[in-house]
């Protein structure tokens, strides 16, 4: 008696799939219907999400952050400079957003991904407009040494929403970092100094121990799509390529609107719908504040 249901419901299921891939838009819009997706997620929830700081032993400042699949790892690295004669008394910032093949089987061997460029520029220009860091806390001696702060991120699955990933990496790195010892040596140069070095240098110190940079409306964002009069906040990769209209919120930790970004796409952006896109956006800057607090308070306690 088990064997013909066991059959008819794998049939069932083939057939399902099958129709999900030849009109995968119809497949959405079914269940869209319904106000839930086909992984039964409600459509202004957002994936389970997770922060690891000091990923990376080797970096400043490190954290790997995961939204339901899609991972980055972002790492620090902090190197002295001299800084430039109209703003003597900053350091620098240098952000790069790299999509290596492993994370996406649209991004092929030798040709750079073209989402790439994209997120890079949103994440330097969110994080630099946010005021999250002030960059005179990077200056060590005004117009001789300031530190530039090399921020890498890699994406090791690219499974939709990857600014909102990268971007909460990012500001989880940084809350990571802790800037490095320095002293003037016998030649009058700013030099880094191990931690061996480190109490026991005679070179006079700039900085006699590691400290944590100040962090100041800390932007967070969410990704959602429009189609038709849905919304569905954090997209997976699938639900990106089949409704094309993404708009991205990015909210600092008070709750003001740093930036609205809207890549073109088929549907209009009412003045509805884009309220509707904050609001869903100030939940969302409650739960990532709670899991960063919870990721710092863990490191604290390790």
């Amino acid at each position: 008696m088990g064997l013909p249901n066991a059959s008819g419901d794998l049939s069932t299921e083939v057939e399902v799939d099958a129709f999900r891939r030849l009109f995968p838009l119809r497949f959405y819009e079914k269940h869209l219907s319904e106000s839930i997706r086909p992984d039964a997620r409600p459509l202004g929830r957002a994936r389970d999400t997770t922060i690891s700081l000091g990923a990376v032993a080797s970096a400043n400042g490190s954290a790997l952050a995961k939204i339901g699949s899609t991972t980055m790892l972002a790492a620090i690295k902090m190197e002295v400079m001299t800084p430039s004669m109209e703003i003597p008394d900053e350091g620098c910032i240098a952000i790069d957003f790299h999509m290596p093949p492993i994370c996406s089987p649209i991004v092929r061997p030798g040709r750079p991904a073209e989402a790439a460029p994209v997120v890079s520029k949103q994440l330097s220009d969110t994080i630099l407009s946010s005021g999250m860091i002030n960059l005179k806390e990077l200056s060590l001696v005004s117009g001789k040494a300031a530190w530039m702060a090399y921020l890498d991120i890699y994406c090791l699955d690219a499974d939709g929403a990857l600014f909102d990933t990268a971007l909460l990496s990012a500001v989880a790195a940084f809350s990571h970092l802790e800037i490095p010892v320095v002293s003037v040596n016998d030649d009058g140069k700013i030099v880094l100094l191990s931690e061996e070095q480190e109490g026991m240098s005679d070179w006079e110190p700039v900085n006699k121990e590691k400290r944590k940079v100040t962090l100041s409306s800390i932007p967070f964002s969410l990704t959602c799509i429009l189609h038709k009069n849905y919304i569905l906040a954090d997209p997976t990769a699938e639900q990106e390529s089949i409704m094309e209209t993404l708009v991205t919120v990015v909210l600092d930790s008070c709750s003001q609107l740093v930036s609205l970004y809207k890549p073109g796409g088929p549907v209009l952006a009412y003045t509805s719908a884009i309220q509707d896109c904050i609001a869903l956006t100030r939940q969302r800057v409650k739960e990532l504040q709670k899991i960063l607090e919870e990721a710092i308070s863990g490191m604290v306690v390790d």
